[in-house]
């Protein structure tokens, strides 16, 4: 029972809500696997039933991992926006003429990830657009360009649908394509790609999209030989909250064979600038309600299997990022350095926050911020209040377009 231990507010959420829903907390409380149906109802939650289960989540994000609020630092990289797959819901992706189109060169991301080390960054995030003419050893050599230069620093990159690609453009095996990036330096790979794991859903946002199978072929695989992920769901686009049950369920299922997910990170759809909402395919977006709900649900039907629930703050923005951080999530994601992909569908909410900033925002809300690693390893908690000013890092220095940016044609 989650009763004794929760504070009189959120005992009197719980006691307030209905029976049938009290029922249901009380069943994943004591350690239950929930039914769909029951699941089902959860992620439409309303008033009291929404507040019960926000509390809920919470309790049970404290008995699991504490008080503790984790971030880690790190520089996210996205490396060309050329691509081909036309993702209805993207506003990063451009033609390889556009005027705006681009690709790091390896010295241009080799440099960045350099100055993030530099900066106290332990990870670098890379993942970038799909090219057609892109090498088929395109993604080893530039690992291997990142861990020659920076031995140290874990490299998180490439999604399974650029995983994919790297297979079909080599004609390796994906067992053995993995194994040689692995044995290259990848650390981990970020499981996005995965929007909706519904292939209904799918041919809805993006036909050329890999489909759902293949996602969990690829995560799985990576499991196997031992390259942890992460796993995300996009959220508050065509999808209905049944989709949110049986993703979160799907991922539990994984996660119980494999136990390669280091966390759960629900992605809210930013919709501004894409195709998708523009031309009336889409709801705006989430609202706060919906944000707390897929937190708190998260929470609740992936408890005993993932227990790590990131917050995305450049897709929520601060105040909501806090008050899903007591709603059952735990991690407050990474400072980022710079962020592409977000912005360039609209979000508005930054592409960099400084560690001291990070920590001032952890304990307003009467929390203990740590830094982590990616995998989750604890590298110093903040336990006493510090005198920093809470302020953001510095914008990273940029040089010029021209002296970094070559355009996609002849560039692999």
């Amino acid at each position: 029972m989650v009763t004794p231990t929760m504070n009189r507010s959120d005992l009197t959420a719980l006691q307030a809500c209905p029976a049938e829903v009290q029922e249901i907390l009380h069943a994943v409380a004591s350690g239950a696997e929930l039914t769909f149906g029951q699941g089902l109802l959860l992620a439409t939650a309303e008033g009291s039933a929404l507040d019960a289960l926000v509390a809920v989540a919470d309790q049970l994000r404290r008995e699991t991992v504490g008080d503790v609020i984790t971030f880690v630092v790190n520089r996210n990289i996205n490396f060309t926006n050329v691509c081909f797959v036309g993702c209805s819901f993207c506003g990063f992706a451009r033609g390889p003429g556009a005027a705006d189109a681009y690709s790091l060169s390896f010295e241009e991301v080799v440099r960045r990830a350099r100055e993030a080390w530099e900066r106290g960054a332990t990870e670098v995030c890379v993942q970038g657009g799909l090219p057609r003419d892109l090498d088929g050893f395109f993604y080893r050599d530039l690992l291997c360009a990142i861990k020659h230069a920076i031995p140290g620093m874990h490299v998180h990159a490439f999604s399974p649908m650029e995983i994919d690609y790297g297979v079909t453009k080599t004609g390796m095996a994906l067992r053995d394509y993995l194994q040689m990036m692995k044995d290259e330096g990848l650390g981990s790979i970020p499981g996005t790609a995965a929007e909706i794991l519904d292939d209904r859903v799918r041919k809805e946002l993006s036909p050329n999209k890999l489909p759902a199978g293949r996602w969990v072929e690829i995560i799985t695989t990576a499991h196997e030989l031992g390259i942890p992920t992460t796993s995300t769901m996009m959220y508050g686009h065509v999808e209905e909250p049944a989709d949110w049950v049986r993703h979160m369920f799907l991922l539990r299922t994984i996660q119980k064979r494999t136990g390669g997910f280091t966390e759960f990170v629900p992605l809210g759809f930013i919709h501004e600038k894409t195709r998708l909402y523009r031309h009336g395919g889409a709801r705006p977006g989430a609202k706060r309600e919906e944000h707390l709900r897929v937190h708190a649900l998260a929470r609740v039907l992936l408890h005993g299997a993932i227990k790590n629930l990131q917050v995305s703050w450049v897709k929520l923005g601060f105040e909501t990022s806090l008050a899903c951080l007591q709603a059952g999530a735990n991690d407050f994601s990474g400072t980022l350095m710079e962020e592409s992909i977000s912005k360039a569908a609209g979000a508005t909410f930054g592409e960099n926050v400084s560690p001291e900033e990070f920590r001032s925002r952890i304990r307003s809300i009467g929390r203990v911020p740590a830094e982590r690693t990616t995998t989750y390893k604890i590298r110093r908690v903040f336990d006493e209040p510090e005198h920093d000013p809470q302020s953001a890092a510095p914008q990273l220095p940029r040089a010029p377009a021209e002296s970094h940016v070559t355009y996609i044609e002849g560039a692999y």
